[in-house]
């Protein structure tokens, strides 16, 4: 007697396949949304101070530009430009600047920025995005992030 369905392509064989490239997509779609999940920046929790004070968003929309106020021109440059939306700027260099109605110079402790360096993957200055308020205190990053030479090359569409 024959037997049946222990061939090299049985019925259990290739139902296997499709349940381990099913298994597959789901861990995929499973870890890129746990990716993008840290993309939030949480004002609660991460202190950003304005001045001497603790800054709290009141915008919907920001323009992130973690900046290096070493390199000159920088701040008359960012002081000049007039985006879409208001500019939350961060330098790296943590200078107090004074903020007028279109930038707001925001710094921060040392453990802050190297969170938001790491969960931005920000590796050069100055580097720009822009965040969406999500509720009170969060906001989720909603942009890529841009990359630049220079403060003046702010693409049009952040």
């Amino acid at each position: 007697m024959a037997r049946r369905g222990s061939g090299l392509f049985s019925v259990g064989t290739l139902l296997a396949s499709f349940f381990g490239a099913g298994m597959i997509a789901i861990a995929f779609a499973y870890f890129n949304y746990k990716f993008q999940e840290y993309k939030f920046i949480d004002f609660d929790k991460w202190l950003v101070y304005k001045k001497a004070d603790i800054f709290k968003p009141t915008e919907e929309q920001y323009l992130v530009v973690f900046y290096s106020s070493k390199k000159s021109g920088t701040i008359e440059n960012l002081n000049k430009l007039r985006p879409k939306y208001k500019i939350l700027a961060i330098d790296y260099y943590q200078q107090n600047f004074p903020s007028n109605e279109n930038v707001t110079y925001v710094r921060s402790g040392t453990n802050t920025i190297l969170k938001i360096v790491q969960r931005f993957n920000i590796y050069k200055t100055p580097s720009v995005f822009i965040i969406k308020k999500v509720k009170e205190g969060l906001y989720k990053q909603n942009s890529i992030i841009a990359e630049l030479d220079t403060i003046n090359e702010i693409p049009s569409e952040l």
